[in-house]
């Protein structure tokens, strides 16, 4: 197959998305469409490139390399070190010498021959570069939280919408057999009503003030800044800047949005609330008075949705464990990553659900996270974890933020994401870009 043939088959795949088409899904790969290796041909290879090579994307990209289906091309990082080490990986994993490496993600989205990209930035740089990719024409693999505001979550599901994009966060929890089961058991009233829901997410942490530093060599620091506030250079814990950001609300929420994502996704999918949100919400923080790192230490918030259902959203201090737990009038259940329990230990057989029971997504091969990611970028279907789901779970996370920082009870309207009677409230629903960057 020559160069202009490839293209075309990519053109037709985009085209087809943009109409709305459907391409079925194969459910083999006919040898002639093998290479001599066994592995699919070139061709019929996804073609993705990776955007932020650092610890989770260099872990998510490798987990990409474990798929015969993929080639990767390109990686892009602000720092050049994440950068070749990646281009190595990936010529290693691939036996050759034709993977390019970016500083910036636009040279990257430009390329013109890429199926589709993932994603694992900052969150100050999820909005942007995911909205360039989207409008490119790629299917994205976006890591959680969507975005750092419920403003640029909401762009984010726009452009994917707009664009015919395939989607998937890295919500991986879903992807795995004990938390499905768990809101199963929910779906299907076996602890009946619900009427309350506890999460429990990480304790925060506290740094020292830190002085400011020579940039490293090699590393674009206001590339890495993006559209985040400017601030002098200094280490922020380990790993130079790129780990514990996550504690400093320029860049992140701390514990509560880099976990919300997961157990507050959960959540929502035993309640089946993935298409709606809170309709009031109020709660506590303890911020560090000061030190590097600003976010909240010990926090606790709750949300209240139509009907009356309670979610209590806490750190494991104050919840006493992290995971998940609905209360029902019949019972309990409670999920995280290491174990399922319940009030009642024969809801712990998966054979419980039956078969006229509500089943949820198990994606069109029961495979894993990543697997059902590039099965829907051959089918055109839906994730297990698409960008709507994704933005209503972070959004719980964001309004008690709000909440906490402003101390008063948010008054929601979960249909047109709007704080109703709180214009100081409201403009925390998003966040100013240091030029020249836009939403």
């Amino acid at each position: 197959m020559n160069r202009s043939t490839r293209l075309d088959r990519r053109g037709f795949m985009k085209s087809a998305a943009a109409a709305g088409a459907a391409i079925a899904l194969p459910t083999f790969i006919p040898a002639a469409a093998l290479g001599r290796d066994g592995r699919p041909a070139p061709s019929n290879r996804i073609v993705m490139g990776f955007i932020g090579v650092g610890s989770q994307g260099r872990g998510n990209m490798n987990w990409f390399l474990d798929k015969e289906e993929v080639q990767v091309v390109a990686v892009c990082d602000a720092d050049a070190a994440h950068l070749e080490q990646a281009r190595r990986n990936v010529e290693e994993r691939g036996g050759g010498t034709g993977c390019a490496a970016y500083a910036d993600f636009r040279d990257l989205i430009g390329r013109g021959d890429l199926d589709a990209v993932a994603l694992a930035l900052p969150d100050q740089w999820h909005a942007v570069p995911a909205i360039a990719a989207a409008r490119a024409g790629l299917d994205i693999y976006g890591e959680k939280p969507l975005a750092r505001s419920i403003r640029e979550s909401r762009a984010i599901c726009e452009a994917v919408l707009r664009y015919g994009r395939v989607w998937q966060t890295g919500s991986w929890q879903r992807s795995e057999r004990h938390f499905r089961h768990a809101c199963e058991l929910v779906r299907n009233g076996l602890i009946g009503q619900v009427n309350l829901v506890e999460v429990g997410l990480p304790m925060g942490k506290t740094c020292g003030q830190k002085p400011p530093q020579p940039v490293p060599e090699g590393l674009d620091w206001e590339r890495w800044l993006g559209p985040a506030p400017w601030r002098p250079y200094c280490e922020f814990g380990s790993d130079r800047c790129h780990w514990d950001w996550r504690w400093i609300m320029d860049f992140s929420g701390g514990q509560l949005t880099d976990w919300a994502g997961h157990h507050i996704d959960i959540a929502h999918w035993g309640l089946g609330k993935e298409h709606t949100g809170p309709a009031e919400v109020e709660g506590k923080a303890d911020y560090p008075a000061d030190g590097l790192w600003d976010a909240p230490v010990t926090y606790q918030f709750t949300c209240r949705y139509a009907g009356g259902l309670e979610m209590r959203v806490a750190s494991d201090d104050v919840m006493g464990f992290m995971g998940t737990k609905w209360h029902g009038e019949n019972g309990w259940v409670y999920v995280d990553r290491e174990r399922i329990d319940a009030s009642d230990q024969r809801l712990l057989s998966y054979d419980v659900i039956g078969p006229n029971d509500v089943r949820l997504y198990r994606g069109p091969r029961n495979r894993d996270h990543v697997d059902n990611f590039l099965d829907c970028v051959r089918s055109r279907q839906l994730t297990i974890t698409p960008v709507e789901t994704a933005c209503r779970s972070i959004s719980v996370g964001h309004l008690g933020e709000i909440a906490m920082l402003t101390g008063r009870k948010i008054r929601w309207d979960p249909e047109k994401e709007r704080i109703i009677g709180d214009p100081g409230a409201s403009a925390l629903l998003g966040r100013s870009y240091r030029e020249p960057w836009v939403l």
